[in-house]
């Protein structure tokens, strides 16, 4: 819906809060631009986008945010992350994928419990937030309690159960008891605006063929995203063709797994014919370069897997494979490893900020509510202050961000209309107890060990 769209009564009077002054980034189809423009909001949504001079006539604003000399986008999709692993930042550096998960998965048997991810969640969030990132699809344990978490401080999170056939979960819950345990929960969840049910599958070398379609099965029956590992190196790619003789790709094709509400994370080793493969079935990818160079996993097919029509998201992994929630960071990279075989157009500035907002919403299965700055869709926002020496001076905005702007640029944060951050204060969360509690648990862990 655009603003001329719109029904005459929702154009003009009463608004919540006017974003005013900036240029407005809108990352719409056309890729518009509206210099000295201002975003409208009314009821958690984009009521319209223009000039500020007109919009100023207009509407009358609760709230404002005088965004001069700033460049206003859409929030940032962080489309695949384990959020409170900020509790574990730093303790598994310099080491493979099989290594890390050496290192973590016994250190999170020790550490996770409901208090514990609520510290590493509330330091994820205040992270988050600060970097202008505004969604974020999070695979993690106790996700409950992280959903307590993000609805208090006003944040878009999508959670839900996850699944991984370990002797003993961090949860306690058995495999054997989380079908039921899952299905209860979608089916009494009250969802909030922007946000479906999803259902966490870890991958194919933790869940057997038979597990993998039935958690598929049930994310179908409620109409859940299903989210799960794949392909994120050829180690995992050669265990899973030991154990099933097929590759990973190949294994959740054959169990009809690959679809539209499907997103894979990482999907690094993939052949020609995978390619083909999620382009036919219509399956995302959740693009993580920054933990694949850490990990020394490789670098995706990202360009072909473009060509190919599938949709590409970023993500930025969590805390302990990246180090960093910077999902600009992540654009960065993702503009910027592509060019090392000899093209520099392979992915572009443009692609690259796509990629962390309307393409990442697309793959969550969001597109209509999340990603651009249109009437209609959710009013999800960042402000980046532009007055600093290297963001200067000021030619392209898809070349700034991707290629010069930081997380520490963000200077304003909104979430479905609600100001989180404002002139980089954080106004939903108490940052120094925040960090207290964060630093707390991370002790507690620390002298288990």
């Amino acid at each position: 819906m655009h603003a001329t769209d719109l029904p005459v009564q929702d154009r003009g009077g009463p608004i919540d809060l006017l974003v005013h002054g900036g240029d407005v980034l809108t990352v719409d189809a056309a890729g518009t631009v509206v210099a000295d423009g201002a975003v409208a909001v009314r009821g958690g949504r984009v009521v319209e986008v223009g000039s500020a001079e007109r919009l100023r006539t207009s509407y009358e604003a609760a709230q404002e945010i005088d965004a001069r000399g700033c460049l206003v986008l859409p929030g940032l999709i962080n489309t695949h992350t384990h959020l409170a692993m900020t509790l574990l930042r730093g303790i598994a550096d310099d080491v493979t994928l099989q290594g890390f998960l050496a290192r973590v998965i016994p250190r999170e048997a020790e550490l996770l419990s409901p208090e514990t991810v609520t510290a590493g969640i509330r330091g994820a969030i205040a992270e988050s937030v600060r970097g202008g990132v505004t969604t974020a699809l999070d695979m993690y344990w106790f996700h409950e309690a992280a959903e307590d978490v993000a609805r208090e401080a006003g944040w878009r999170l999508l959670s839900g159960p996850t699944f991984m056939d370990v002797p003993v979960p961090p949860d306690g819950r058995p495999y054997a008891e989380r079908l039921g345990w899952a299905t209860r929960y979608l089916t009494s969840r009250k969802g909030a605006p922007g946000t479906r049910p999803v259902v966490f599958a870890h991958s194919a070398y933790t869940l057997d063929p038979g597990q993998l379609t039935a958690i598929a099965a049930l994310a179908r029956e409620h109409g859940a995203l299903l989210h799960l590992h794949a392909a994120e190196n050829a180690g995992e790619v050669g265990v899973v063709t030991e154990q099933h003789g097929m590759r990973p790709v190949e294994l959740l094709d054959s169990l009809g797994v690959l679809g539209p509400d499907t997103l894979l994370a990482h999907a690094v080793d993939l052949t020609d014919a995978e390619i083909a493969t999620l382009a036919r079935t219509g399956t995302g990818v959740a693009h993580c370069p920054v933990s694949n160079l850490k990990l020394g996993c490789g670098i995706a097919r990202v360009p072909e897997l473009l060509a190919a029509g599938v949709t590409v998201g970023l993500g930025t992994d969590g805390a302990v494979s990246s180090n960093t929630l910077d999902l600009l960071g992540a654009v960065r990279v993702a503009a910027l490893v592509h060019k090392a075989g000899g093209d520099p157009t392979a992915v572009g500035a443009e692609q690259a900020v796509r990629m962390a907002t309307v393409e990442a919403a697309r793959s969550l299965g969001l597109g209509d509510q999340l990603g651009s700055l249109e009437a209609g869709k959710r009013a999800d926002l960042i402000v980046l202050d532009l007055a600093r020496p290297h963001l200067a001076p000021r030619h392209d905005p898809w070349s700034t961000l991707a290629y010069a702007a930081s997380a520490a640029d963000v200077r304003d944060t909104v979430v479905d209309g609600r100001v989180l951050m404002r002139d980089r204060a954080l106004l939903t969360l108490d940052e120094p107890a925040v960090l207290r509690e964060l630093t707390a648990a991370a002790e507690r862990e620390t002298s288990a060990v």
